[in-house]
C-alpha cells in the first residue's frame, strides 16, 4: 500500500483522510463493537497512523468527528456524475459537530473535516461548485423521455473515446434517433448542447428523523440538478425525486428547467430541516 493510501490526518484544519474500512473501523472502535478479523489491516493502518492505540482506544484528535459520524441529527447526502464517474459527498449535521465528507475522482480515500455549523448552507454550495457569477438569461425548459436521454449520454461517453469526434453532433443524432418524431430539430439541439457542456449531474438528500404523515420515522427531501458550466444551472424537475429503485423506466418524462444560481442556492436551503421538524 502507498503512503498516500494511509490515513492520514491535518491539525491544523481538524481534516482526516480516510478510506470506507478505515471509517467503520473507527465506528466500531467508538461505539465500543468488536473489530471483524477481516478488517485488521485497517484497523493497523489506523494503529500506524496514530489515531488508534492497541487497546482500541481512540486519539482525542478524532473524538468531535466520530461524535457526529456515530450519532447525526441530520444526514445529507450528495451523489454528483461527470465525465470522471460518480462521487460521492455528503454532510453530518450533529448535536455540536459538523462534518463534511469529500471524495476524488479515482482515490479510494474520502477527505472528513469538520465546519462551522453556521455555515452548512455555504458547504453545501461549495460542494456543488455553485457559482453566483455569469449571466442568466431567465428560465428555459427542455423536455423529454428519460430514454432519450440515456440513448445521448450513452452518445457522449463514446464520442469522447474518439479523439477528434464531433461530439455535440453524434449526440444530437443520437438523440433524434431514440426520440424519433416526439423529438423536434430545437430540443435536441438545445439537449445536445446541454449534454456536451455537462459538467456535473447531481443529486442531494437531507434525511432525519421526524414525523411524517403524524407517525415517527425518517423524513427526507432532495433537489436535483444540471451544471451546464456556461450554459448555466437546470433543475431537474422530473422524474421527481424520490426516484424508485433501480431508476425512472425509459418511457417517463425528463424535464429540466433553467434557474438563476439564487434559486439553487434556495433549494439548498429548504432541504434542511428546523428545528421544530427535528423535534
Amino acid at each position: 500500500m502507498s503512503e498516500r493510501e494511509m490515513p492520514s490526518f491535518d491539525v491544523t484544519r481538524s481534516r482526516f483522510r480516510l478510506n470506507d474500512d478505515e471509517v467503520f473501523v473507527l465506528a466500531q472502535l467508538a461505539t465500543g463493537q468488536p473489530v471483524p478479523d477481516a478488517l485488521e489491516p485497517a484497523a493497523a493502518r489506523l494503529r500506524d497512523a496514530g489515531l488508534a492505540n492497541g487497546a482500541g482506544e481512540l486519539s482525542a484528535l478524532l473524538l468531535p468527528l466520530m461524535k457526529t459520524l456515530v450519532q447525526p441529527s441530520v444526514i445529507v447526502s450528495l451523489e454528483a456524475g461527470g465525465r470522471q464517474g460518480t462521487l460521492h459527498h455528503g454532510l453530518l449535521i450533529g448535536d455540536e459537530h459538523v462534518v463534511c465528507h469529500e471524495t476524488w475522482p479515482g482515490e479510494e480515500e474520502a477527505e472528513y473535516r469538520l465546519v462551522e455549523p453556521r455555515t452548512v448552507v455555504w458547504t453545501l454550495a461549495d460542494l456543488v461548485a455553485l457559482r453566483q457569477s455569469g449571466g442568466f438569461e431567465g428560465e428555459e425548459v427542455v423536455e423529454t423521455t428519460m430514454g432519450v436521454l440515456e440513448a445521448g449520454l450513452a452518445a457522449l461517453e463514446k464520442a469522447s473515446a474518439e479523439p477528434g469526434a464531433d461530439e455535440r453532433s453524434l449526440v444530437a443524432e443520437a438523440l433524434r434517433a431514440a426520440g424519433g418524431a416526439s423529438v423536434t430539430a430545437p430540443t435536441a439541439s438545445r439537449l445536445a448542447d446541454l449534454i456536451v457542456e455537462l459538467r456535473s449531474q447531481w443529486r442531494m438528500t437531507a434525511a432525519w428523523q421526524g414525523r411524517q404523515d403524524g407517525a415517527q420515522g425518517v423524513v427526507a427531501r432532495a433537489v436535483a440538478a444540471w451544471d451546464c458550466g456556461p450554459l448555466g444551472y437546470w433543475l431537474r424537475e422530473l422524474p421527481a425525486e424520490p426516484l424508485a429503485e433501480g431508476g425512472a423506466p425509459a418511457d417517463s418524462p425528463f424535464r429540466l428547467r433553467r434557474v438563476a444560481p439564487k434559486r439553487v442556492w434556495q433549494e439548498l436551503t429548504a432541504l434542511l430541516p428546523d428545528a421544530a421538524e427535528l423535534r
